[in-house]
């Protein structure tokens, strides 16, 4: 299978909500970010995506998804990366993310759990840090992490 790597578009809007959705995840808000939006593409079918929500050095790292054809070959670690890239390009200096059961992949990228208190002022202005902080049911099931763009090495290549 021939998958590519490309920017997202305005046309390709509907598709990504629908890989985010499939996941169970909330597709909001996600064409005011479509500029910092990737896909994973075969033969023009969408396969997988990832977005950056960017607020000066501060970063969310949102809808990493892969099809479940794509599962298990590596196609998270390369959104990952492609979403760190943009990030260091951005001059954003701390990622954040929320996650429902994917800790240990996020974790595996050196991502440590933190608190809603631990974001910091820009990374509050991120559309899900007000929803989770306006909903403490939703909070009491996610687990919020962060990282320091700086420290990010990409596990494919460790140790090479």
């Amino acid at each position: 299978m021939n998958v590519e790597l490309r920017g997202a578009r305005a046309e390709d809007l509907s598709a990504i909500d629908a890989l985010i959705m499939a996941e169970h995840l909330p597709a909001f808000r996600t064409g005011e970010f479509l500029d910092t939006f990737w896909l994973l593409e075969n033969e023009g079918r969408p396969l997988g995506c990832v977005g950056l929500e960017v607020f000066g050095e501060a970063a969310l790292l949102r809808s990493v998804i892969t099809g479940p054809e794509l599962r298990g070959q590596g196609y998270g670690d390369v959104l990952v990366g492609k979403a760190f890239d943009e990030a260091r390009k951005r001059g954003v200096r701390t990622l954040y993310l929320f996650t429902l059961d994917k800790a240990p992949f996020f974790a595996r990228h050196g991502f440590e759990r933190c608190t809603m208190d631990d974001f910091e002022p820009a990374a509050r202005q991120c559309s899900q840090y007000s929803i989770v902080a306006e909903h403490p049911e939703v909070a009491a099931v996610l687990t919020a992490m962060r990282m320091p763009v700086s420290r990010w090495v990409d596990p494919t290549r460790a140790g090479t």
